[in-house]
C-alpha cells in the first residue's frame, strides 16, 4: 500500500446532538445538511455559514433516527425513518421543518437497515407489476422506497404518497434452507443494506441488497419473485452498498476487513468484482461515492473516515478525527464538502480533494479570509489536494 501524505483536519465540527449521530443526508435541491440521532432527534445546518438552522424530536426518543431519504423528485419533502419501522414524510422550509409530517405509515420492522429512495431520472417509472401476491405496480408516476419489512429477510416497496405496500422482494425458499424452516427468512439472512436505483430515463426501478450471509442480490421490481443476480462476495454481514451515478458499478463495505469494488452487467445478469481492497481494521458502516465518480469515502467502525481514488482503485488519506466509530459519511452536491457523523454526538465538516474547477474559487475564497484575519477575524485555512484525473 502506497504511503498517504499527512490528511488535514476538519474545517468544522457540529457539536449540536446530545446522543450519538446515526445518519445523515444532503439535501439536493437546498444543500443543507439532515442529521439524525439515537433519542430522535433531527437538526437542519447550513453547512455555508455552519449554523443550525432548526432541531426537531421526529421519532421517540427510545427509536431514534436511523435513516433520512432524500431525492431531487421529492423536491422540498424528505423522509425520516424509525427503528420501530415508522416513516414520516416530512416538508423542508427556509425556517427549517414543518411542524407535523406530511404522512406517516408503519412498516412493522424493527432492525437497523436503512431505507433508500432510488433518484429517478424521470418523473415516471416504467414498470409492470412487482408482487403478484399485492396485485399492484410500482412506478406509474408514484414515489417509491425500499425498505426491510416485518420479515427482516425481504425488501419492501412502499408508496411514500400513498402509505401503501406495492411491492415484496423475497428470496426462494427451499427444502435446504433451514434459515427459512417454521416461518418467514431465507438462508441469506437479514437484509442489512439498500441501493434502489433507475439505471437509465424511462427504465425500470432496480434494488441492490445486502444480507447477513455476506451476499448481494440484485432485483427487478418487474419479476420480484427471484433475483438477476445473487453473488456471495464478502464473509460476513453487508453493512453498506453504494453504486456511481452510472449505475453499473460501486463498492460494498461489511463486517470483515474488506471493501469489494464491483461491475453490474444488467444485460447479462452478471456480478464482476473488479477490486479488493484489504483494510487494516474490520467494519464499515456507510461508503459515498462523489458524483463525478473521482472519489469515494467510507466511515470505520476504527472511528476513521478513509479516502480512496474511485477510478484507480487506491487509498488516498486516512481522516482521523472521530472518538467513536464513525456511522455515515456524504460529499455535498457542489463536491465542495465531506461531512461525516459519529457515535462520539459530532458531526465534522471536510474540504477534500476539491474538483478541478473549484480550485480558483477556493483561492479567491481563501483570500477573502486573509483579509479578515487582517482585521481581526481570524480563521483557520487549510490547503487542499487535487485528485489527479
Amino acid at each position: 500500500m502506497a504511503t498517504l501524505g499527512p490528511a488535514p483536519d476538519p474545517v468544522n465540527v457540529l457539536r449540536g446532538h446530545r446522543s450519538p449521530v446515526t445518519c445523515l443526508a444532503f439535501h439536493p435541491l437546498s444543500g443543507y445538511l439532515l442529521s439524525g440521532d439515537a433519542q430522535g432527534e433531527l437538526k437542519i445546518w447550513d453547512v455555508v455559514r455552519q449554523r443550525q438552522i432548526s432541531s426537531s424530536r421526529v421519532h421517540t426518543y427510545t427509536s431514534g433516527v436511523i435513516g433520512i431519504g432524500t431525492a431531487r423528485h421529492l423536491e422540498n419533502r424528505f423522509l425520516s425513518q424509525s427503528r420501530d419501522g415508522t416513516v414520516k414524510c416530512w416538508q423542508l422550509s427556509d425556517g427549517g421543518l414543518s411542524r407535523d409530517p406530511l404522512l406517516s405509515f408503519n412498516t412493522e420492522s424493527y432492525h437497523f437497515c436503512k431505507l433508500s429512495i432510488p433518484e429517478l431520472k424521470t418523473e415516471e417509472v416504467d414498470t409492470e407489476r412487482t408482487d403478484a401476491e399485492e396485485g399492484s405496480s410500482a412506478g406509474g408516476g408514484r414515489t417509491l422506497v425500499a425498505l426491510v419489512g416485518e420479515d427482516p429477510s425481504v425488501v419492501e416497496i412502499w408508496d411514500v404518497d400513498g402509505g401503501t405496500r406495492v411491492g415484496q422482494l423475497r428470496q426462494s425458499k427451499n427444502q435446504n434452507d433451514t434459515a427459512s424452516q417454521n416461518g418467514g427468512g431465507s438462508a441469506a439472512g437479514m437484509c442489512m443494506a439498500l441501493h434502489a436505483f433507475q439505471k437509465e430515463a424511462g427504465g425500470h426501478l432496480e434494488v441492490l441488497s445486502g444480507y447477513e450471509n455476506g451476499s448481494m442480490a440484485l432485483w427487478d421490481l418487474r419479476f420480484s419473485n427471484l433475483p438477476r443476480i445473487n453473488e456471495k462476495i464478502h464473509s460476513e454481514p453487508v453493512l453498506s452498498i453504494k453504486l456511481d451515478s452510472t449505475c453499473e458499478a460501486g463498492v460494498s463495505g461489511s463486517a470483515d476487513n474488506k471493501l469489494v469494488m464491483f461491475s453490474l452487467a444488467h444485460n447479462e445478469n452478471s456480478f464482476r468484482v473488479k477490486s479488493e481492497i484489504t483494510l487494516s481494521q474490520p467494519g464499515i458502516a456507510d461508503i459515498s461515492v462523489r458524483n463525478d465518480n473521482k472519489i469515494f469515502a467510507t466511515a470505520g467502525w476504527d472511528h476513521r473516515v478513509r479516502i480512496f481514488d474511485y477510478r484507480k482503485r487506491r487509498p488516498l488519506a486516512v481522516l482521523n478525527y472521530h472518538a467513536a466509530g464513525v456511522t455515515g459519511v456524504a460529499f455535498s452536491e457542489d463536491r465542495k464538502m465531506l461531512v461525516t457523523s459519529s457515535d462520539d454526538s459530532t458531526i465534522a465538516l471536510w474540504s477534500i480533494y476539491p474538483p478541478p474547477e473549484l480550485l480558483k474559487l477556493t483561492d479567491k475564497f481563501q483570500s477573502a479570509l486573509a483579509v479578515r484575519d487582517e482585521l481581526g477575524d481570524h480563521h483557520q485555512v487549510f490547503k487542499t489536494r487535487q485528485v489527479q484525473d
